[in-house]
C-alpha cells in the first residue's frame, strides 16, 4: 500500500496522471498504467458484451492483489445472483465480503415510485454509497448499471444535472469509480451524457461475423492520457478476463544467432547445418498427406528431447490423433505430455472468432512460456475469415512471439499441388524460413519431395530431397537424375541396383585384369630372374678367359724379362 501511495505521489510530481491498475490481461497496458485515480470512468455496451463481469473483476482484483477494497452497488442484480454468476471465473466473493475486502449492496430502483417532479435527486444514494464506502475504506466503487439509477425520468435538465452531480460526488469522494451503462440507439449510452462526464469511456461489443462471436474492446477517450486507440479482442473464460494489446507491437525485437535442430538431421543439413535460428518462425507448406504433421511433431519431438517446452495448437486433429499417429513412426509425443515440457490445444477454428483464436493462443503461451509453438495448420482458420484477416491475425502473432523469442512452426495447406494463395500470400511472406513439399508421381507411384523455399539469414540448399516417411522416422535423402529426370521411389531404388550391379560387375572386371597383370609381371620377372642368371654366367665365362689370358700375358713379360737378364750375366762374364 505504501508502494502504491509513493508511486502516485511520483506520478503527480512528474506532473503525469496517478493511475489505478486494474488486474485485467492486458487492460493495463492498453490504458498504459490502468484507470484515472479518483475519477469516473464509463464502460459501455450492448446486453451481454462483459460490462459487469470487468467491473467486478475491476473490483476483486483491487482488493485481492493491490490491497484496495472496493464497493459494488447494482442496481439489477443481486449480491447472491452476482455471487454465483462469478464464481465460473475463479471469485469467491462470499469470502471477499466476509473478509472486509469488497461490498456489495443492491438498490431497487421501482419506475412506479418515481414522481416527474424537478426535485428529483441522489441525496439518499450518496448517503447510502458513502456509507458503504466508509464501512470499508473502500478505494473503488462501481455503479452497475446506471439506467436503471434513472429509469422513468424524462427531464433532460434534471437528468443531466444529477449525472454531472453524481460524477462529481465521486470526485470529491477520491475513490476510483466505474459506471457501467447500455449503448444506445445514437450514442454510446442511453442517455448520451455520461460519456461526456466520464474521464475515461470504454466501449466494449460483442461483434457476430458469419455465425462467429468476438469481443472487442475500444478506449473512446481518456483525458490527460494517452492510451491504444484501437480495437482490441478480449476473452472471458475460468481466468476472467483478457485483453490482447495485439496492434501495439512494433518491429523492434531482438534476435537470436543459436540455432536449433528441425528435428531431422538431413533437414538440418540442407540448412547450413545448424536447422533454424532460434526464435524465427518457419512454414511448412504442401499438399494433403505430404507429412507437414509429421515434420512439425518431428520438430516439437526433438526439441522435447533437448529439455525445451514446446505447445503444440491443433486445428485438425485431436491430440490423441497425432499422439497414435506420430508414435507409428517412431516419435513418442506421450512421454513429454506427461515430463510437463509438451501441451496441446485442439479446436475448431470455428469455435472461436479469428481475434478470439489470437487471445487465447496469447493467453496460454504467457501461461506455458514455452520455447517452441507449433500451429498445425494454419490454413484452416480461412473457415472463420478471409485471406487477408488470417494474414493480419499471424502478422501479430508473429510479432508477438518474436518479441519474446519464441520459435514458431506453421503448417500450412496447398492445393492442387500449386502456390495456393491461402499459403503464399496469407503466410509464406510472413516467415522466416519455407519448407515446401510437393508430390513427384511417377513409376506409377505418388512419393514425396522436399525444396528449401528461403530460409532467411543462413545458407541453405537449393536441391530437392525426397522426403520419406518410414517406421524409424523421418529421412531426406538424395534424388537420382535419371534420362527422364528426377527418379524417386521405386524407379529410384532400380536406378541404386543397377548402379551397384554396374559396380559390382565392373569391380569383378577389374579384379580379373589385376590378376592377368599379376600372373604377367610375374611370368615376365622370371624371364627376367632367367636372362640375369644368363647373363651372369655369360660374364663370368668371359671374365675367366680375360684373366686367364691377362695371366698368360703377364707370364710372358716375366719370362722375357727373364731371358734378358740372364743374356745381361753371360756377356759379363766373358
Amino acid at each position: 500500500m505504501t508502494k502504491k501511495i509513493n508511486k502516485l505521489q511520483d506520478q503527480k510530481k512528474a506532473g503525469l496522471l496517478p493511475k489505478s491498475r486494474t488486474g485485467i490481461n492486458g487492460l493495463d497496458e492498453i490504458t498504459e498504467g490502468g484507470l484515472p485515480v479518483g475519477r469516473p470512468t464509463l464502460i459501455c455496451g450492448s446486453a451481454g458484451c462483459g460490462k459487469t463481469l470487468m467491473s467486478i473483476e475491476f473490483i476483486v482484483r483491487g482488493a485481492l492483489i493491490y490491497n484496495e477494497p472496493g464497493v459494488f452497488m447494482a442496481f439489477e442484480e443481486k449480491a447472491d445472483e452476482l455471487a454465483v454468476n462469478v464464481a465460473s471465473l475463479g471469485f469467491d466473493l462470499n469470502q471477499l465480503i466476509e473478509d472486509k475486502l469488497i461490498r456489495i449492496d443492491h438498490v431497487h430502483i421501482e419506475r412506479s415510485e418515481i414522481e416527474e417532479t424537478g426535485e428529483y435527486d441522489l441525496e439518499g444514494l450518496f448517503i447510502r454509497l458513502g456509507y458503504a464506502i466508509d464501512s470499508i475504506g473502500a478505494k473503488r466503487v462501481v455503479l452497475d448499471t446506471i439506467e436503471n439509477l434513472f429509469a422513468g425520468l424524462d427531464n433532460q435538465t434534471v437528468l443531466r444535472s444529477e449525472i454531472r452531480r453524481l460524477f462529481q460526488w465521486l470526485k470529491e469522494k477520491g475513490v476510483t469509480a466505474i459506471i457501467t451503462g447500455e449503448r444506445g440507439d445514437n450514442s454510446l449510452t442511453r442517455q448520451g451524457l455520461e460519456e461526456y462526464v466520464s474521464d475515461c469511456v470504454i466501449l466494449l461489443e460483442n461483434r457476430i461475423s458469419n455465425q462467429i462471436s468476438t469481443r472487442l474492446l475500444r478506449i473512446v477517450k481518456y483525458r490527460g492520457s494517452v492510451h491504444g486507440t484501437n480495437e482490441y479482442p478480449f476473452l472471458i473464460d475460468e481466468d476472467g478476463i483478457s485483453v490482447l494489446p495485439v496492434t501495439s507491437l512494433q518491429l523492434d525485437s531482438a534476435v537470436s544467432t543459436e540455432s536449433i535442430s528441425s528435428g531431422i538431421a538431413s533437414l538440418d543439413t540442407m540448412l547450413g547445418g545448424a536447422g533454424f535460428y532460434k526464435g524465427s518462425s518457419i512454414l511448412i507448406s504442401g499438399t494433403a498427406g505430404t507429412g507437414k504433421t509429421s515434420i512439425a511433431s518431428s520438430f516439437a519431438n526433438a526439441n522435447c528431447l533437448d529439455g525445451k517446452k514446446c505447445i503444440y495448437f491443433a486445428f485438425e486433429e485431436s491430440p490423441h490423433q497425432i499422439i497414435r499417429n506420430m508414435r507409428s513412426i517412431g516419435i513418442d509425443l506421450n512421454n513429454h505430455i506427461k515430463s510437463g515440457l509438451l501441451e496441446f490445444h485442439a479446436s475448431r477454428p470455428t469455435l472461436h472468432g479469428l481475434e478470439m483464436h489470437l487471445v487465447a493462443i496469447h493467453k496460454n503461451i504467457k501461461r506455458f512460456k514455452p520455447d517452441i509453438v507449433v500451429l498445425d495448420p494454419v490454413t484452416n482458420l480461412i473457415t472463420v475469415g478471409s485471406v487477408s484477416e488470417v494474414k493480419s491475425m499471424l502478422i501479430r502473432l508473429v510479432d508477438y512471439l518474436q518479441n519474446e523469442g519464441i520459435t514458431v512452426m506453421f503448417t500450412a495447406l496447398s492445393l492442387n499441388n500449386t502456390f495456393n494463395e491461402q499459403t503464399d500470400e496469407g503466410i509464406s511472406s510472413l516467415v522466416d524460413a519455407w519448407l515446401l513439399i510437393r508430390d513427384i508421381e511417377s513409376n506409377g507411384e505418388r512419393n514425396r519431395g522436399l525444396y528449401v523455399m528461403k530460409s532467411r539469414g543462413m545458407g541453405h540448399s537449393n536441391q530437392i530431397r525426397e522426403f520419406i516417411i518410414a517406421d524409424e522416422g523421418l529421412e531426406l535423402v538424395d534424388v537420382y537424375l535419371g534420362p527422364d529426370g528426377v527418379l524417386v521411389g521405386s524407379a529410384r531404388e532400380a536406378h541404386i541396383l543397377r548402379e551397384q550391379t554396374g559396380q559390382a560387375l565392373h569391380g569383378q572386371a577389374v579384379s580379373r585384369k589385376d590378376r592377368e597383370i599379376s600372373r604377367k609381371r610375374k611370368l615376365l620377372e622370371a624371364k627376367i630372374a632367367g636372362l640375369q642368371t644368363e647373363f651372369e654366367s655369360v660374364e663370368e665365362e668371359l671374365n675367366k678367359v680375360y684373366l686367364e689370358e691377362e695371366l698368360k700375358h703377364k707370364i710372358q713379360e716375366d719370362n722375357r724379362r727373364e731371358m734378358i737378364e740372364k743374356r745381361k750375366s753371360i756377356k759379363a762374364k766373358k
